[in-house]
């Protein structure tokens, strides 16, 4: 199985973040993961959740948190630009901003690589692979709807994770689910048994 990139930015929305690693994990997936350096912020006011910047220390942190075998969880600095995944020639099955800002959906747009989760983003567009942004802004500006036109025609997909109330949702984790399954419907993989939308009977 090809590896993934997963990266996290400073948007609202970790919980998004941390069950899409843990079932991604879960499955077996080989995962290349990317903090910037807002994620690292946001963790810290909006869960008192602070993540190890160093990328061994913050694998272990990983499996101690969330339970599970991290063997092939790679974690990288937003300011390492040597790191095999910001290169063309490191083939993946594709990458995912979740959450993604809208200063980093903005530079991806400009195609302006500040950091590894911009220069990685770039080199999946540069070479057509899938890249799924999840932007998590409201209300969304002219700027922000222009941006995500250009890096749609660019080749990306977006993703705004907007849940469902036809599976009668009974909590906040059934809901996170639902839209981290959905994501991932994208790349054409099932992460987790989900109650999908049928038609009604007649």
């Amino acid at each position: 199985m090809k590896p993934l990139v997963v990266a996290v930015t400073g948007a609202s929305a970790m919980p998004l973040a941390e069950r899409a690693l843990q079932l991604l994990l879960k499955k077996g997936f080989s995962i290349n993961l990317i903090l910037s350096k807002g994620a690292y912020e946001v963790f810290l006011s909006e869960n008192n959740l602070k993540v190890p910047l160093e990328p061994i220390t913050q694998r272990n942190f990983w499996e101690e948190r969330l339970k599970i075998n991290a063997k092939n969880l790679n974690c990288y600095r937003w300011s390492d630009h040597s790191a095999n995944i910001a290169s063309g020639s490191f083939k993946t099955l594709g990458m995912i901003v979740i959450p993604c800002s809208m200063g980093t959906l903005g530079r991806i747009a400009a195609g302006f690589s500040n950091n590894l989760i911009e220069r990685t983003a770039d080199v999946h567009l540069k070479e057509r692979r899938p890249l799924i942004l999840v932007p998590r802004e409201s209300p969304l500006s002219l700027i922000h709807l222009k941006n995500m036109t250009n890096v749609s025609e660019a080749g990306a997909i977006i993703c705004p994770p907007v849940p469902a109330w036809y599976t009668s949702p009974k909590n906040l984790e059934e809901m996170i689910d639902f839209i981290v399954i959905r994501i991932f419907d994208l790349l054409g993989e099932d992460l987790a048994p989900l109650k999908r939308w049928s038609a009604p009977n007649k």
